[in-house]
């Protein structure tokens, strides 16, 4: 495997968590200063879902969205296509999970390399033939060898928690409505969503730049992106087939999947995905340079 580290992608990564860093310390002081019980109602919350996302970031993901974890004898075929591709990638098998859902759409969770999972859907599986779904799964794991999925659940999780702030903003003041108190409520709900907007714009920049990464990781890995380019072309075609049921259900990890639900112009617009058309140009490209030499 000629595999290249990204540092383009490292320095996202590094700028990224700074940034997030800044954040936090700027929205823990505003909880702290605007909110009755502020500080412990921020480290509680924080602290909490922060190490519950660092441990068990692989198992509340699969659980989240349906997907279980599956045996070789259930999938012997899976199973092997992601042990032989973990191995031409240098890692760890990981857990190897299925999700029983007409999307055709793969994702890859863990907090490092040793503690990784990449699930499959149903509909995944009866879309593409084997190369295909190997330069899916090989995309996967370019995600666990970038190490960019922690980066991205961290990010996600101050978006959530500043979220939770702004829709339950008079629980977390004590039932205070009127005189300072209320006040005090109004400005940690203002300065939470103005987190959660920060918070959607690193995300959104940092997931699609990590998927340009991720498909040339892929190409490196199995030396073969045209397989990659005809799978995200059935992908992308079969999505406007999906119950529009299935959509709003999965959206929510819309930064996760190898390609995302989109729903109308707004979806696009603020799509966490680059276009798959330009994807597809960069694997295109890439499988021009590989046959030159």
């Amino acid at each position: 495997m000629n595999w290249q580290a990204d540092w383009g992608l490292r320095f996202r990564m590094f700028l990224t968590m700074f940034l997030l860093f800044a954040l936090y310390i700027v929205f823990a002081g505003v909880i702290t200063a605007y909110m009755g019980g502020g500080l412990l109602v921020f480290a509680f919350l924080f602290g909490g879902m922060s190490l519950g996302q660092y441990y068990f970031s692989d198992t509340l993901t699969l659980r989240s969205m349906g997907a279980k974890t599956v045996s070789a004898d259930e999938y012997p075929q899976l199973h092997a296509s992601i042990e032989r591709l973990s191995q031409q990638a240098d890692l760890p098998k990981p857990k190897v999970a299925v999700m029983d859902s007409n999307v055709p759409n793969a994702f890859a969770t863990g907090r490092n390399q040793k503690n990784a999972a990449v699930a499959v859907t149903t509909g995944l599986m009866r879309t593409l033939d084997q190369d295909e779904l190997d330069g899916v799964i090989a995309h996967e794991l370019a995600h666990v060898k970038n190490r960019d999925m922690m980066v991205m659940t961290f990010a996600s999780l101050l978006a959530t928690i500043a979220f939770m702030v702004v829709r339950w903003g008079a629980f977390f003041g004590g039932g205070q409505s009127r005189g300072r108190g209320g006040g005090g409520i109004l400005v940690a709900i203002l300065v939470s969503l103005l987190v959660w907007i920060i918070s959607y714009i690193l995300i959104r920049a940092l997931s699609r730049y990590r998927e340009y990464s991720a498909d040339r990781g892929a190409a490196a890995i199995t030396g073969n992106p045209s397989a990659l380019a005809s799978a995200l072309m059935k992908i992308s075609g079969q999505m406007d087939k999906v119950p529009k049921e299935d959509m709003r259900e999965e959206a929510e990890m819309n930064a996760f999947f190898i390609i995302p639900i989109k729903s109308g112009i707004v979806g696009r617009l603020f799509s966490t995905h680059p276009p798959t058309e330009r994807r597809i140009e960069q694997l295109r490209e890439l499988e021009r340079e590989m046959a030159a030499f």
